[in-house]
């Protein structure tokens, strides 16, 4: 496991400030109590949870062009047939994972192919698991096309904690299924849209995991 190097300068910033605050606190009691080591282990748990957060774990991904990989860790919290209006401007099926804080944030590529399309919309910050999140947050919607003429849409999502979206992505790009492409920073969603005809592999409440769990065949 490794450090995600979108998350250095906040826990070099995190670090920094915890040691201030004990520091200053020390300047005006600096006679150890029950209340100073209470405070310790709270600026402790804050830097650890933010150092966990952007944890990046070692994982192996077997590329399959018929199977399309979860983008992220997380609970799936919505599967039904939608009408996609920014891309596809048609019916796909929605696969919606929930990212909570406590979830490995790192995004991966589903499948494998070219990237035809990337758009970035800033946009509010409603709570994640809200239906409008997907139209009215801050969110990149990236589109890959496989080998197979298939494409396969999916949309990151900014939730009431999360403060940005990072994405890799360009148009024209040829990427593989695992690979990294993104970073969601504090909580959020990841949407899946898939071709109708797609063979579903999760139910609501599962757990997944990015670049491991298969949701779908196509």
């Amino acid at each position: 496991m490794t450090i995600h190097k979108e998350g250095k300068t906040i826990i070099l910033f995190t670090t920094l400030l915890v040691m201030l605050i004990a520091l200053i606190v020390n300047l005006f009691s600096w006679q150890q109590t029950e209340w100073h080591i209470v405070l310790y282990v709270f600026l402790a748990v804050i830097l650890f949870l933010i150092v966990r957060f952007f944890r990046v774990p070692n994982r192996t991904t077997k590329p399959a062009h018929n199977k399309v990989v979860s983008v992220c860790d997380g609970t799936v919290v919505n599967i039904e047939e939608v009408y996609e209006k920014e891309y596809f401007k048609d019916k796909r099926l929605l696969v919606s994972i929930f990212m909570s804080i406590h979830n490995v944030h790192v995004n991966w590529y589903p499948v494998s192919g070219i990237v035809r399309y990337v758009k970035y919309h800033a946009g509010k910050k409603f709570i994640a698991k809200h239906p409008k999140s997907s139209e009215e947050n801050e969110r990149t919607t990236v589109v890959v096309k496989t080998e197979s003429d298939k494409e396969v849409l999916f949309r990151q999502i900014a939730g009431i904690v999360a403060r940005r979206v990072v994405y890799y992505s360009c148009e024209g790009d040829a990427v593989k299924q695992g690979d990294e492409m993104g970073v969601i920073k504090f909580g959020s969603r990841i949407d899946h849209y898939l071709p109708l005809n797609a063979n579903i592999k999760v139910t609501l409440k599962q757990k997944v995991k990015g670049k491991m769990t298969v949701l779908a065949e196509i």
